[in-house]
């Protein structure tokens, strides 16, 4: 049997923004296995200018940025849906080993199996350099986002 990883395509307003929670979630753990296990075996990602295929390329891929991004924090927020597809935009911030601080603004596209499992991934993603004052997602770093945290459109973002 498949795994299954709800809400399931078709997907409607709510269920397209549980998954993007859920996604959002799940990056926020910094887990790279546990992320990994929302993709299908085969997923095929576009990330910036660098091509993964797989849960195992998935695992090495979040674990290196993982390792070079520091107190990650991710908000995701939905753009559009169809039957199998989501769009998102998001931002993240993080620090390097220097201490310096960046936004990181993006847009991906989304493509689900029946299965609810993320296929297909292509992200565009631009990084925006930042004083640490001005940061603007703050909440404790081993955990997801609370839910009475401001998301991208409450932050003007």
């Amino acid at each position: 049997m498949s795994e299954q990883r709800p809400p399931l395509p078709p997907f409607t307003h709510e269920t397209a923004v549980q998954k993007v929670r859920g996604a959002e979630d799940g990056w926020n753990s910094r887990n790279p296995e546990r992320v990994s296990l929302a993709y299908t075996i085969d997923s095929y990602w576009r990330n910036r200018a660098e091509f993964v295929e797989g849960r195992e390329a998935i695992v090495a891929f979040l674990t290196r940025k993982w390792n070079r991004e520091l107190d990650y924090r991710l908000i995701k927020e939905l753009w559009a849906f169809t039957d199998n597809r989501i769009a998102v935009r998001f931002a993240y911030e993080y620090h390097d080993d220097s201490g310096n601080w960046f936004r990181a603004y993006g847009n991906e596209n989304w493509e689900f199996d029946e299965n609810g499992l993320m296929q297909k991934r292509f992200a565009c993603i631009n990084d925006l350099p930042i004083k640490e004052s001005e940061r603007k997602f703050h909440w404790d770093r081993s955990g997801p986002r609370p839910a009475d945290h401001p998301g991208l459109s409450d932050l003007g973002l």
